[in-house]
């Protein structure tokens, strides 16, 4: 089977599928309601979890940046003081 037919046969079957799933809900015989929900709810579980992840990174890299100051500070004092 050449790679044009294949294709295209996937094509009608997505096709097939998109208009069945349509026929579907416009009959209200799918609810996507509690489905949709329940996606955005754990993504912005997700979101938070990433945020968090983030926010404590940007910490200790603030912290990393403070404790380098301080030693090249100390470094100035101590060259200075000889």
């Amino acid at each position: 089977m050449n790679n044009e037919l294949k294709y295209g046969l996937w094509f009608l079957g997505g096709v097939a599928i998109g208009a069945l799933g349509a026929v579907f809900v416009s009959r209200g015989k799918l609810d996507f309601r509690p489905l949709a929900s329940d996606l955005l709810s754990r993504g912005i579980d997700v979101k938070d979890a990433l945020l968090s992840k983030v926010e404590a990174f940007k910490e200790d890299i603030e912290d990393l940046g403070a404790e380098a100051r301080m030693k090249a500070e100390e470094r100035k004092a101590a060259g200075s003081k000889e």
